[in-house]
């Protein structure tokens, strides 16, 4: 079987996160009592995309992740990924840019 160039040009850590993502959607289901099959239908995929989202399929698109975490109720949790509030290194960045000091503005001519 051929390997996929976006595959293998993951970094370990992408794989690492996307594996146990996986691996936390399967628990998750199973916790809920969720058959395979039920999930995949309420998901609107099929059940080998389900296995592959399981499995931490980096081929599998976001929006079956997604749509995966809906049917779980987890959807929030996904949109608070990225968000501002939870990125520290981003506020530390944007604070060293910071200016020391603000001065006034110079009266415009003609105010």
């Amino acid at each position: 079987m051929k390997s996929s160039a976006s595959k293998t040009a993951l970094p370990l850590a992408v794989r690492r996160a996307l594996v146990k993502l996986g691996g936390d959607i399967s628990a998750a289901r199973r916790r809920r009592g969720i058959p395979a099959q039920l999930m995949a239908e309420r998901a609107f995929t099929t059940r080998t995309t389900l296995y592959k989202i399981e499995r931490g399929d980096a081929k599998v698109s976001m929006a079956s992740y997604a749509t995966v975490l809906f049917v779980l109720g987890m959807t929030q949790r996904l949109a608070e990924l990225a968000d501002p509030a939870a990125d520290p290194l981003g506020r530390d960045l944007a604070e060293e840019q910071l200016p020391k000091r603000i001065r006034p503005s110079q009266p415009r001519e003609g105010s």
